[in-house]
């Protein structure tokens, strides 16, 4: 703790945080979205244990009840923006039972957002959005930034480019890296890219890139369909620094698509009644993103550990706390 205390680093990350907050705050009120308070805990989670979900819920007890800490905001917004129909955004904690490594944590910063609108509107959002961070950050902090780390032109380049940020299909990209070994993980079922496939990616085409349009089985079932096949799913994912940092997807409008995807997916519909409910009494078009604030920040700070952006360890809790480690 008095190491940490001492240390220049979480000053500076402690900064950082400091920006994020009321930027995402002005970006989005903006563009007309509200923000909403909403709870920790949920009885629905957006990562069930089926096809398309990769991490596992953190069940917890209130009052006795069982429940969940929130492994996303999500639906909590899509049902907000049935109300704040001009959109809705949060930030707030994200909690997934994963082992942390340099690259995730078990519990995050998790910036959200969910609009009245299709895919494209949301990656226009979220490019801006990015943007606005990045030129913040640079505003306040780059000469300090430059000072700590050394080199701030990434910083620079996201905020000098003009043209939008580069786009593939999952298809596209696939053809793109699928000469090396190891950077496609595909299962016979569904394909995703693995974290070296994504640094490939953005190696061969740009250092930000979105890639769009995965096979619909490789992500959550509430990810909307590009077609009534089903089997390619309306969603993209943003690449730079170390790879995802925001994942976006257009929501199924109506309980006869989220159905589909539902019994494509082996989700047992009476655990999201409530959610096939919302889209039988509102049919409504929404999409949605989320953005890893610590993986935003690791960009920003040119830093290969995530854990090291934490101003509070979560990794090796003990009671000693807060049990910063102090690693940069």
């Amino acid at each position: 703790m008095v190491a940490a205390l001492n240390s220049p680093w979480f000053a500076l990350v402690a900064d950082l945080h400091d920006v994020i907050l009321p930027t995402t705050v002005t970006y989005a009120s903006s563009r007309g979205l509200k923000s909403l308070q909403l709870p920790l805990t949920t009885r629905t989670i957006t990562c069930p244990t089926a096809l398309g979900s990769d991490s596992e819920p953190v069940p917890v007890k209130v009052n006795g009840v069982p429940t969940y800490l929130a492994d996303s905001m999500q639906f909590a917004l899509e049902y907000g923006c049935r109300m704040a129909r001009s959109g809705c955004y949060t930030i707030m904690p994200s909690f997934r039972a994963e082992e942390p490594d340099s690259t995730h944590l078990g519990q995050f910063t998790h910036s959200e957002a969910e609009i009245i609108g299709d895919l494209d509107d949301l990656i226009r959002y979220v490019d801006g959005y990015v943007r606005t961070l990045a030129a913040t950050v640079l505003d306040r902090l780059g000469d300090r930034l430059a000072q700590a780390r050394g080199d701030i032109s990434h910083l620079e380049r996201m905020v000098g480019r003009r043209e939008a940020f580069e786009q593939l299909t999952f298809e596209e990209a696939v053809r793109v890296v699928n000469d090396e070994d190891g950077a496609v993980l595909d299962n016979g079922v569904w394909r995703s890219f693995t974290r070296k496939g994504e640094l490939l990616l953005m190696e061969r085409v740009s250092e930000f890139v979105w890639v769009r349009h995965f096979d619909s089985l490789a992500v959550p079932f509430y990810q909307a369909f590009v077609d009534p096949s089903g089997k390619i799913a309306n969603n993209a994912d943003l690449y730079f620094g170390m790879g995802e940092v925001a994942g976006a997807g257009e929501r199924h409008a109506d309980a006869e698509g989220l159905r589909k995807s539902m019994a494509l997916h082996g989700v047992n519909e009476s655990e999201y009644a409530w959610y096939v409910r919302m889209r039988e009494v509102a049919p409504l078009r929404t999409s949605g993103f989320g953005l890893g604030v610590e993986r935003f920040l690791m960009w920003v700070l040119n830093h290969g550990d995530i854990r090291d952006v934490s101003l509070i360890s979560r990794v090796d809790e003990s009671k000693a706390w807060p049990a910063a480690v102090v690693r940069p």
